[in-house]
């Protein structure tokens, strides 16, 4: 079997920058052992899949080294961008189908514009807990953390200065203990999405940074899923004055990315969340399994 790959960076609208996604094309139909082992080949966190679909345009699954999951930010930004690079589609409006619901998409060019799910918060975790899984002081998280998702739950967390959100270091004995507080079944609940209210460069707003437990790489560049949750829990918690701002992250890994997002709603009935960025082509080729 033979299916066309192209290696995008999402977030970006360079080479090197935001973070790589590896898109299957035609890849849906693989099994799960074949999805896990290619991600694992690219080294990368994520990797798309991508299939016909009943009730959209187009079927994306998405997967880590370690597992599928329902919903991936910077994948769906590369994929769209990625079919658009291949004459698939052309500019304009589609919908995705995932495992997270519908996500509908806008395409201009090498920019996407993707709509994320209404959020849902689920519980507020001790500042001491999600403290130990960054190593950091519970007294350099500035307001209570919770989690949150658009499709993926990760615990949206604030930290006083970009000095804490660097000193931050993954603590896998305090991630499991950690995981008890999620109340979400199975494996889909993500790591801590560590935050701070100032841009990394004088262009952004918030500056984050997303740890990943193995086998994945040990840091995301750019997390899309989790940015479209931060922004509705920044809003929902009136850690925000408007509802659109810019949000960066990966400028510590050599991989700047940015995000313009903007909060659908009112900050107590929040209908979904937009999160827009460009994407580059780094590469296409073929997958000969």
């Amino acid at each position: 079997m033979a299916f066309d790959v192209d290696w995008v960076d999402a977030f970006t609208d360079c080479a090197f920058g935001g973070n790589g996604c590896a898109v299957v094309h035609g890849g849906a139909a693989l099994d799960d052992a074949t999805c896990m082992a290619f991600v694992r080949e690219t080294s990368l966190v994520e990797c798309t899949f991508t299939g016909p679909s009943d009730v959209a345009d187009i079927r994306v699954r998405y997967f880590l080294a370690s597992r599928e999951i329902p919903f991936a930010g910077h994948p769906t930004v590369a994929t769209v961008a990625a079919m658009r690079h291949r004459g698939l589609i052309g500019d304009g409006a589609l919908t995705l189908e995932t495992q997270a619901g519908i996500v509908p998409v806008e395409v201009s060019g090498t920019s996407v514009r993707m709509t994320q799910i209404a959020p849902e918060f689920g519980a507020y975790v001790p500042a001491e807990v999600v403290a130990r899984v960054g190593g950091i002081d519970p007294g350099d998280i500035l307001h209570r953390p919770r989690f949150a998702s658009t499709g993926l739950p990760f615990c949206i967390t604030v930290v006083r200065d970009r000095a804490t959100l660097e000193a931050v270091r993954f603590d896998m004995d305090a991630f499991r203990a950690y995981l008890a507080y999620s109340g979400v079944e199975g494996t889909d609940v993500m790591e801590p999405f560590w935050v701070t209210l100032n841009g990394a460069t004088a262009m952004g707003d918030t500056f984050s940074r997303l740890l990943l437990a193995p086998p994945s790489p040990a840091e995301d560049p750019f997390t899309g899923s989790a940015t479209g949750a931060m922004a509705a829990y920044l809003w929902a918690e009136n850690l925000i004055d408007a509802p659109q701002f810019a949000a960066e992250q990966g400028h510590g890994m050599g991989r700047p990315g940015q995000a313009k997002v903007e909060v659908l709603g009112a900050r107590d009935a929040i209908t979904g969340v937009v999160v827009a960025g460009d994407a580059h082509i780094l590469m296409s080729g073929t997958l000969h399994l």
